[in-house]
């Protein structure tokens, strides 16, 4: 699994031209499942990621994390990062999770973030349109 988070003030999901959802302050979070991914993956990353003391305190030192700041999760599959770009110029997912078992996994790790902060997502495989007010930037790519 391969996950990119992006602190942000603020961040919708638009398919169609339809707002689907919004978050403020938290995280934008691109979730990409490999074959091969399962639960304990998603339990480890879960855990990582309500936990990352990004935030700032009132020093202005990254202390705190997403419970702390009452943060909020917009959760965004992509498959596309799965390709390692080392070689060639067109990328390849084939360790792309197939689409159908990889939403099954997508809405359980979204489950589990809702069982400790508002987190929500955006469509499935569709076209979206993500706009979001990165703050820092802060951005981190993880691997579980």
């Amino acid at each position: 699994m391969k996950c990119v988070l992006q602190r942000v003030l603020k961040a919708k999901c638009i398919v169609d031209g339809d707002e689907i959802s919004s978050i403020s302050k938290g995280y934008v979070l691109f979730t990409c499942f490999e074959k091969g991914d399962g639960n304990k993956q998603i339990e480890k990353a879960v855990h990582k990621i309500l936990n990352l003391r990004i935030f700032d305190d009132e020093d202005g030192k990254m202390n705190l994390n997403l419970i702390d700041v009452k943060g909020e999760i917009l959760h965004i599959s992509q498959f596309t990062l799965s390709w390692n770009g080392k070689k060639g110029h067109r990328p390849s997912f084939e360790k792309s999770m197939p689409a159908q078992e990889a939403n099954l996994k997508f809405e359980i790790m979204t489950r589990e973030f809702q069982k400790s902060a508002t987190c929500k997502k955006g469509v499935f495989g569709a076209d979206m349109k993500i706009v979001l007010e990165n703050d820092g930037p802060v951005t981190f790519h993880l691997e579980f």
